[in-house]
């Protein structure tokens, strides 16, 4: 009797951002870009915007990898492009309440990371595809800003195309450091 064929790998790309906090809308924006172009089988795109509970239920769904793709401001021109491995350990991932209507990355992960741990589930190896924002909302603002600034809205093309080499390198299973 032969074993059965591992499961196909599966890779989540997931774009997380506040589309009426200007450039907290990038990750959103990057799904709208990849709609465009033909995903690899098996690469998952969806927008999940300040839906974090959403997000942590997927990142649990048997994926073997995400890529998290959001403004990332790092201190950098505004529109750079970065890539990180996120572990989604550490002090700052420590277990915290789950936010219903809201997203904020390091909760979502760390939840994630606690119910894989309670179901005995596999957590899937988490990347980072951020933009240097130039305009960062709090959302106390009085008016709300729709739309990315410029640099950021210039990155988009070169953002989708990261994406979709980072996705295709997890797909085939890439350990090593992924470009960026």
């Amino acid at each position: 009797m032969t074993a059965p064929a591992p499961a196909p790998r599966r890779v989540l790309v997931a774009g997380i951002g506040n589309i009426f906090l200007a450039d907290d809308g990038f990750g959103p924006e990057v799904i709208n870009a990849l709609r465009a172009r033909p995903l690899p089988d098996g690469v998952d795109a969806a927008d999940f915007g300040i839906r974090g509970m959403d997000l942590v239920y997927r990142l649990l769904d048997g994926y073997a990898a995400a890529v998290l793709v959001d403004a990332a401001p790092r201190g950098g021109t505004p529109g750079t492009l970065y890539v990180l491995d996120v572990d989604g350990t550490g002090p700052d991932f420590a277990p915290a309440a789950p936010e219903a209507h809201g997203m904020d990355p390091v909760k979502v992960l760390a939840t994630a990371r606690e119910l894989a741990g309670w179901e005995g589930a596999a957590f899937p190896r988490v990347v980072l595809v951020g933009c240097e924002p130039l305009v960062r909302m709090r959302g106390d603002e009085p008016d709300v800003v729709r739309g990315l600034s410029d640099p950021v809205r210039a990155s988009l093309g070169e953002a989708a195309r990261l994406v979709e080499t980072v996705a295709t390198d997890l797909l085939r299973g890439a350990a090593e450091p992924l470009p960026g």
